[in-house]
């Protein structure tokens, strides 16, 4: 968006804040598209003009690529719509379709934006292990025949810990920006039904940096690389060293600090 035009959206009278939810399995991605390529972004605009009766522009925390899930993105927009902020959800809601969601709605001050006011993020990705996919969980998870050797890829996942560059997890394509990244937190959890979960939370992440992390991780559980070959596949800073990218589908963003 364009400087002039971002002063213009924000002479209007309101911040709106929304958190939304997610399957962004039939989606490409958040950012909005251009027709006949379909985004959250364009349905929800689409639906938000026509409650506030004015153009809406959104801004996002992350903008999560095709067929990935959100449970806690965050968008806002500036409108002069004088819809009270309680009753936003109820009236959006009834206009989406069922795999998007309005779980919250606040006004915030002028300055406030959801991508750029963005302190940390955290990402689940979930692995569902077995002989044969769960026919419920194969939107949500990427599936592996083979059985993994979690406590490896645990330990594997402690180098994460810290501020550090993570060059060797950053895809092409993406943002020209820092490879240097605080990771808060990396931790991978068994749980029942053969379903991993791994979480990471952290100041900001690079373009697939989740998906390629993940991708080597399984790797190790995999036996294919050790808990030292992970080690130093970070320290390389050296993508062609890393294992190729997780599926879209087993990644969700969870939750937005402000």
């Amino acid at each position: 968006m364009r400087a002039e035009h971002i002063e213009m959206m924000k002479a209007r009278a309101r911040n709106i804040v929304l958190r939304v939810a997610y399957d962004g399995t039939d989606y490409h991605g958040f950012q909005r598209q251009s027709p006949p390529v379909t985004a959250v972004a364009n349905v929800l605009e689409e639906k938000l003009a026509l409650v506030f009766n004015d153009s809406i522009e959104l801004a996002a925390a992350g903008r999560t690529d095709s067929g990935v899930h959100a449970a806690g993105q965050v968008v806002n927009f500036f409108t002069d719509g004088r819809i009270p902020i309680e009753r936003v959800p109820m009236a959006v809601n009834s206009l989406l379709p069922k795999d998007i969601s309005i779980r919250e709605a606040w006004e915030a001050g002028r300055d406030f934006s959801a991508r750029h006011s963005v302190v940390s993020k955290a990402y689940t990705y979930r692995v569902q292990q077995g002989r044969t996919p769960d026919p419920l969980a194969v939107r949500y998870a990427w599936h592996v025949r083979q059985p993994l050797d979690v406590e490896s890829m645990q330990k594997a996942a402690a180098f994460l810990a810290g501020e550090q560059d993570f060059s060797a997890f950053r895809a092409a394509g993406g943002a020209d920006m820092s490879p240097v990244r605080n990771m808060f937190e990396a931790r991978i959890e068994a749980g029942s039904c053969g379903m991993i979960e791994m979480y990471f939370h952290a100041n900001g992440f690079l373009y697939h940096m989740v998906r390629n992390i993940v991708g080597t991780l399984v790797h190790v559980g995999q036996g294919r690389k050790s808990v030292e070959d992970f080690a130093r596949i970070l320290s390389s800073r050296d993508r062609q060293q890393a294992s190729p990218t997780a599926p879209a589908a087993g990644l969700i963003l969870e939750k937005v600090w402000y």
